[in-house]
């Protein structure tokens, strides 16, 4: 049996874990070297990318500086989430918020420490990137379009640090990172609709708050069509093995979605919603391997 000094640093280890995310981080991490194993660098062996020291540090680099940017976000919505989600709020009170400020400033000390390994460059864009995630947070989330628009943008500039390490800029990797700044797109309007109550309480102009719930469902059904784009390029002009499947997937799940949302009137159901897109960025992920399943297959037989 656990004592209550015990129970009580458990508590404190899962409040952290659970306002720096660390599972989307495991996810980005994930996401990071399969993007490197099958799109980036296909020609080169699994061993030399996976223990390939400098993108290691290019995946920790953007690690720190993500779960530092989970941290500062919480402590400036702190009072908005409290209204949003009070039970997962009082978990991360659990943390002082001195004690996040200083995990920040850590955070973000290790994520320049990493890049400086690989390059002046590398410091160079890790501490534009931090900076740039203190200021959404501090000041842009709270403004109509700019805060959807560049909360999407910063999800998705890790993997460009990856893309800049490989100098590998071909035209099937910009359709992929489109298809997925669309999906994250639609995440935050979705998550504006979840916070609606708290947003209004706290003064942020999202799409819901300014032009209403009806309007952001328009736009939401608009990025579900527009991403239909990247996804019949991908199905119909570039080589994707198995993975078309993937993508298939995505448009039944993009119209279960679309359905679902003209239905949706509680704040359960926008959880619904954004539970949806999560999946398919998720299960996105892990359908990279299947871009080459004979790489995937003869890498388990020399390990059985």
């Amino acid at each position: 049996m656990l004592n209550r000094r015990q129970k009580h640093f458990l508590l404190k280890f899962f409040s952290l874990f659970s306002v720096v995310r660390g599972y989307n981080i495991l996810v980005i991490i994930i996401a990071q070297y399969l993007t490197s194993i099958y799109i980036l660098a296909p020609h080169l062996p699994v061993k030399d990318v996976v223990l390939d020291l400098n993108l290691f540090m290019l995946v920790m680099a953007s690690a720190a500086a993500i779960a530092g940017g989970y941290i500062i976000n919480n402590f400036y919505d702190s009072e908005k989430d409290l209204i949003n989600r009070p039970t997962k709020t009082m978990l991360d009170r659990l943390v002082s918020q001195n004690t996040k400020l200083s995990g920040y400033f850590v955070l973000n000390f290790l994520s320049v420490i990493f890049a400086s390994y690989v390059s002046f460059r590398a410091v160079v864009f890790f501490s534009l990137y931090i900076f740039a995630i203190w200021f959404y947070s501090h000041k842009l989330k709270k403004y109509l379009f700019i805060g959807n628009l560049t909360s999407a943008v910063l999800s998705v500039i890790p993997f460009f640090a990856v893309f800049i390490y490989y100098k590998n800029f071909d035209l099937v990797i910009f359709v992929h990172a489109t298809f997925l700044f669309l999906l994250i797109s639609m995440r935050e309007v979705v998550k504006d609709l979840e916070n609606l109550k708290g947003d209004l309480a706290q003064g942020y102009k999202t799409l819901p708050v300014v032009h209403g719930i009806k309007m952001a469902k328009i736009m939401l059904t608009i990025m579900a069509v527009l991403t239909l784009v990247p996804t019949l390029l991908l199905i119909f002009k570039f080589y994707l093995g198995y993975m078309h499947y993937y993508f298939y997937g995505s448009i039944l799940a993009l119209i279960v979605f679309v359905a679902l949302l003209w239905r949706a009137t509680r704040k359960l159901h926008y959880i619904i919603l954004h539970s949806i897109l999560k999946f398919i960025i998720v299960i996105g992920v892990f359908s990279i391997v299947l871009l080459d399943v004979d790489l995937l297959l003869n890498r388990f037989m020399m390990y059985i």
